[in-house]
């Protein structure tokens, strides 16, 4: 192989590695979740490392979580417009915002965890709250 075919496989090579990495940077940067491994196994965070819920009272795409208790287990905001993709979808609450969901189950983070990490709401309400899982 000569010097100017091994710099074109190189390049090429480098090239095909780049735009993987582009698509898939942008793929990761279009969920609106990403996951954690905790002793709880793997779950699914916020943008910020904040756990997130499903609620066991929620019918298949729609959310019983509102006022008060919205207040407590806020949803996880879709922006106008969003998609989603492989599970993801978006719902419409109540008072007519837009809500992530995942596999239909819409997605809350709840007030009492603090920190990244903190998973105070798994098993909250008699065990309808949970935390979210791929």
């Amino acid at each position: 192989m000569s010097k100017m075919t091994l710099r074109l496989a190189v390049a090429a090579g480098v090239f095909s590695f780049g735009v993987f990495s582009l698509a898939t940077a942008a793929f990761a940067a279009s969920m609106p979740a990403k996951t954690a491994t905790t002793a709880k196994g793997e779950i699914f965070v916020n943008a910020s490392g904040m756990t997130l819920y499903t609620f066991a009272k929620d019918s298949k795409g729609k959310s019983a979580c509102n006022g008060p208790c919205a207040a407590n287990w806020p949803p996880l905001a879709a922006e106008a417009g969003a998609n989603g993709a492989k599970g993801w979808s978006v719902v419409k609450r109540a008072d007519g915002s837009a809500q992530w969901a995942y596999h239909g189950k819409p997605l809350y983070t709840f007030v009492k965890d603090t920190k990244p990490g903190d998973m105070a709401g798994d098993g909250f309400l008699n065990g309808a709250w949970h935390v979210a899982k791929p």
